[in-house]
């Protein structure tokens, strides 16, 4: 008896088209399945919904505009750069870092063609890291003309790093 309903089971499910997110449901919650009884539970194929991602990316153009630098294109992006450009030391593992990411995304938005915004994972370059002496992070560096201005270390506020900018984007 159990082997004869496994063996509908299956065939109602091998007969469902290819891609189709059909669930078997046997019997209902007022079924009983107990060995004793001969009628076997009826079988159904019930839909199932498919899930709908629950976030969508809102800040993809923000995002776009943190370069990320590393120690192969570190000279170019950040030496070189006649704009002066703020440059955050992270690791994906720290929470401050996290917290302050959303910062550095809406400060290259506000200052975009003003400043460069470039992120520096220092597990993946840590060369560069030990240059500048970096040794908490998150840090926030200012870099103008080729030469390092100014350093910020820790999460802190927007408003912190607007005054930093501003000091340097006013100036030549």
């Amino acid at each position: 008896m159990a082997l004869e309903t496994c063996f509908r089971a299956w065939a109602l499910h091998a007969a469902a088209p290819a891609g189709c997110k059909d669930r078997l449901l046997v019997g209902s919650s007022s079924t009983s399945f107990a060995p004793s009884k001969r009628a076997a539970a009826p079988l159904s194929v019930g839909r199932v919904a498919t899930r709908r991602p629950r976030h969508v990316c809102q800040s993809k153009n923000a995002v776009d505009e943190v370069l990320v630098a590393d120690e192969k294109n570190w000279d170019g992006m950040v030496m070189a750069c006649e704009t002066p450009v703020l440059v955050e030391f992270w690791a994906p593992w720290c929470g401050p870092c996290r917290m302050i990411a959303p910062v550095i995304d809406e400060l290259a938005k506000d200052y975009a063609g003003k400043i460069k915004c470039c992120k520096v994972n220092t597990d993946d370059s840590p060369n560069v890291a030990s240059t500048y002496g970096i040794r908490s992070i998150p840090t926030v560096l200012i870099f103008k003309g080729g030469e390092k201005k100014e350093s910020v270390i820790g999460a802190v506020p927007k408003s912190t790093l607007t005054t930093i900018i501003d000091k340097y984007i006013g100036s030549s």
